[in-house]
């Protein structure tokens, strides 16, 4: 039985740089550096720096998880560490995102990695998956599971066609530019879910309405219109990364925010606050 032999330091940024479209002449002019010597890192005939790696993998938006690979491959040792969330190390960060999550309450907030298994949310998310089937809440919980599985939020989701196809879009976009296979895996698990039966297309009203035309971003972006004992809130959704990260594990962490659309789904959350 033979194997193939480890992709070399060249093979990969020149994957990358193809990924991201860009000619070696464009990249060299991006990295301060020559298309020749480029052409000479692809091929082998030169071996990179580490600062060289380091600046390409920058200039090419390579993740982080990926640039220690291009490191390794050129026989330097990883320079960002991945830490695992429950490190002591990472008691600090764990309890900045606790404080954030509360803080946002009564609104709903989530912490999720990079294949969308929840690691943090706050009473606002526990509060719209109330009622969730138990084979959904055992085990790692994942937001695109509990979302898009025809026995999740699914049928509550009163805009599912567009919201479904909203997040498939985002997956695609990770896939790209990332190229992960467990993320791809997830996404052809999710993409294959059946559409629950009588799901609403965009534009519908549900119980109160809440979702209407009086919704404040209702022009400005894409709001999540779900249902929760009667009452139809309407949410849009912001989702943010840590800057310059140094960390694998931190890198790939993302916090999702729902900002209420409309007065009546501030109002409705509000009165559900103890």
């Amino acid at each position: 039985m033979t194997t193939a032999a480890p992709l070399t330091v060249g093979a990969l940024l020149r994957t990358w740089r193809e990924r991201r479209g860009l000619s070696q002449l464009e990249l060299a002019g991006r990295a301060d550096s020559s298309s020749r010597h480029i052409s000479f890192v692809e091929t082998g005939r030169s071996r990179p720096s580490e600062e060289m790696v380091l600046r390409l993998a920058d200039h090419l938006d390579v993740p982080v998880r990926d640039r220690n690979a291009l490191l390794v491959a050129a026989g330097y040792a990883p320079r960002y560490a991945h830490t695992p969330l429950d490190d002591p190390s990472m008691a600090v960060l764990r309890e900045g995102l606790e404080r954030l999550l509360t803080g946002y309450e009564p609104y709903p907030a989530l912490v999720v990695d990079a294949t969308y298994d929840v690691v943090a949310a706050n009473r606002g998310i526990l509060m719209l998956m109330e009622g969730l089937p138990e084979h959904l809440l055992s085990g790692p919980l994942n937001a695109m599971r509990l979302t898009l599985h025809p026995e999740g939020l699914a049928p509550r989701i009163h805009n599912f066609r567009e919201w479904r196809g909203h997040l498939l879009a985002q997956m695609e976009r990770q896939i790209a530019l990332a190229r992960s296979a467990p993320l791809r895996a997830l996404y052809e698990e999710v993409a294959a879910y059946p559409v629950p039966p009588g799901a609403e297309g965009p534009g519908e009203n549900g119980p109160d309405g809440a979702g209407g035309a009086d919704g404040i971003v209702a022009y400005l972006a894409l709001p999540l219109r779900i249902e929760h004992d009667g009452h139809l809130l309407s949410f849009v959704s912001s989702i943010s990364t840590f800057n310059t990260p140094m960390d694998v594990t931190v890198a790939e962490l993302a916090i999702e925010t729902l900002l209420p659309a409309d007065p009546a789904t501030v109002k409705y959350l509000r009165s559900l606050s103890p």
